[in-house]
């Protein structure tokens, strides 16, 4: 009798082994070219990766994202919302029935001066950031979502008669970084930033980006920027897309490696990849602890 109760012990616990995996992590990426990679070749990266809401058949930063979690064994379901040129205003107002549902990690990516006729102005940046945040955690009460930070436009900086003529790229970031902090202290539904500019103003402080696209490019640098001085080239996406990664998740850059898959596939170094990852790596630690909300990804538990 005992042995018999042991073996049906044992059957159970096998399975209980062998029960089907839980469901992947649904991560949303909200946003505009900045998002779906416009400019290089990010753009239709791996299109079959994401789950493109709009059916522009793109991939992004999204399908680097979902590329990386392959490599380090974590388990996400990938989709993006992504229109060209738009704010969050546009896909709070027009977009509802694409955003609406259960997703556990949102990733809010606005227009890049926040306000595209008043640059530099971010009431309109809080109050649509808070709209959108109330209407995912109505979906997921214990959704995480997070304001990205983007980079630092050479075209708005360098040129005369631009908005931030004179400034360097890091205040650029400052005043973007500032416009989420206040949008964080608006709604306790945001639960903090991925510090994408100010992981690009770090690896030109480091040396290893030229940080004026304007007066040519530095030998030994990267430029972050394509052809535009706008736009991200793809070792600008392939950054933002590592900044987000390790905020989103927590897994260590650095791990990755030279022989990161997309890197290679984009046409990027082994030592451009790596220190990539390693500027991303920093500028994490830079950021502070996780945001407000954020736990371990279930790989992680």
């Amino acid at each position: 009798m005992k042995a018999g109760l042991l073996v049906r012990l044992g059957w159970a616990v096998l399975a209980m082994s062998m029960a089907a995996p839980a469901a992947a992590e649904r991560i949303l990426f909200v946003g505009n070219s900045f998002t779906f990679g416009a400019g290089s070749p990010v753009r239709f990266f791996h299109p079959e990766l994401v789950h493109d809401l709009n059916h522009h058949g793109q991939g992004g930063v999204p399908a680097l994202f979902k590329l990386f979690a392959i490599e380090a064994g974590l388990d996400w379901d990938v989709s993006m919302e992504a229109e060209a040129a738009r704010s969050l205003d546009f896909h709070l107002n027009s977009r509802k029935a694409e955003l609406t549902g259960r997703w556990d990690v949102v990733v809010l990516q606005d227009y890049s001066t926040l306000n595209k006729a008043h640059p530099g102005d971010s009431a309109l940046h809080a109050y649509d950031a808070a709209g959108l945040a109330a209407l995912f955690k109505a979906g997921n009460p214990a959704a995480r979502i997070l304001l990205e930070t983007t980079w630092p436009r050479a075209d708005q900086i360098y040129p005369p008669g631009t908005p931030w003529h004179g400034r360097s790229p890091r205040a650029m970031v400052d005043d973007l970084a500032r416009a989420n902090a206040m949008a964080l202290l608006d709604s306790r539904d945001l639960a903090g930033t991925a510090p994408v500019g100010q992981a690009w103003v770090l690896a030109m402080d480091a040396g290893v980006a030229d940080p004026n696209p304007y007066d040519g490019t530095s030998f030994g640098k990267i430029d972050l920027w394509t052809w535009d001085h706008y736009h991200a080239g793809s070792p600008g996406y392939y950054l933002a897309a590592l900044v987000i990664f390790g905020r989103v998740t927590g897994y260590d850059l650095r791990r990755l490696g030279p022989n990161e898959r997309a890197a290679d596939e984009l046409g990027l170094s082994g030592l451009t990849a790596t220190a990539l990852q390693r500027i991303a790596n920093e500028a994490l630690t830079q950021a502070g602890p996780a945001p407000r909300g954020a736990g371990p990804t279930r790989a992680h538990r």
